[in-house]
C-alpha cells in the first residue's frame, strides 16, 4: 500500500521514488501529482449516487446529506431543553457524520494527459491500495461540507453541531493528520 500525503506532496514523490526505482524523476512527479489530485478531487458517494467536487454537484450533495443532518437535529429537538441545557448541548462534542469518498480517476488522468503507460501504472497503484494522509483542508468535499451553513439550509437553528469525516472506499483508506503531523487513529 502506497502512502500519499496530501499535505506534503514531496513525501509522496519520495515514496514513489523508493518503490519505482526504474522510473524517470519526471514520470515519478507526474504519477505523484496524479495520485494527489485523485485524492483532493475525490468523488463523494451518498445514497448510491456519485458527486464530483464541483459547483454543479454541490447542491445535490448538500440536499442528499441534509436528511442525515435533519435527523441529528430532530433527535436534539425532541429532548425538552431549558436554555441552559441548550447552551450545554451546543458546547458538546459535535455529531460526526461519515462521507464516503473514492479517488477521482478523472482528475488523476487529466494530469497524465496522453501517457497511457503512466495511466496503467496509476491504476495498478490504486489496485494495490492507497493510504491518503490529509489535513482538514486537503480534500475538496471535506473542506466544502465543513463550511456549509446548515442552519440556513434547514431554515432554522441548529441544536447540535455537525462535523464530517471522510472515509475512502474502493481500495483507498484515509488517515487525518492532527496538529504537528501526529496521526489521529481512524475508527472503522
Amino acid at each position: 500500500m502506497l502512502t500519499v500525503n496530501l499535505t506534503k506532496p514531496e513525501l509522496t514523490f519520495d515514496a514513489l521514488r523508493k518503490s519505482y526505482k526504474n522510473l524517470k524523476p519526471t514520470d515519478v512527479a507526474l504519477i505523484s501529482t496524479a495520485l494527489i489530485e485523485a485524492g483532493r478531487f475525490a468523488m463523494a458517494t451518498h445514497d448510491g449516487l456519485d458527486y464530483e467536487w464541483s459547483v454543479n454537484d454541490y447542491e445535490g450533495m448538500t440536499r442528499s446529506l441534509f436528511a442525515e443532518v435533519a435527523q441529528v437535529q430532530e433527535g436534539a429537538s425532541q429532548e425538552k431543553m431549558t436554555k441552559k441545557a441548550m447552551a450545554a448541548a451546543e458546547a458538546e462534542e459535535p455529531v460526526t457524520l461519515q462521507v464516503s469518498l473514492k479517488p477521482s480517476f478523472k482528475a488523476g488522468e487529466a494530469v497524465l494527459g496522453d501517457r497511457e503507460d503512466l495511466k496503467t501504472l496509476v491504476a495498478d497503484i490504486f489496485a494495490e491500495g492507497v493510504e491518503y494522509l490529509f489535513s482538514p483542508t486537503d480534500i475538496g468535499w471535506h473542506w466544502t461540507l465543513e463550511r456549509v451553513n446548515w442552519a440556513t439550509i434547514s431554515g432554522g437553528d441548529l441544536r447540535r453541531r455537525v462535523k464530517f469525516k471522510p472515509t475512502f472506499i474502493e481500495g483507498a483508506v484515509a488517515v487525518e493528520l492532527g496538529p504537528g503531523g501526529k496521526r489521529k487513529a481512524s475508527k472503522k
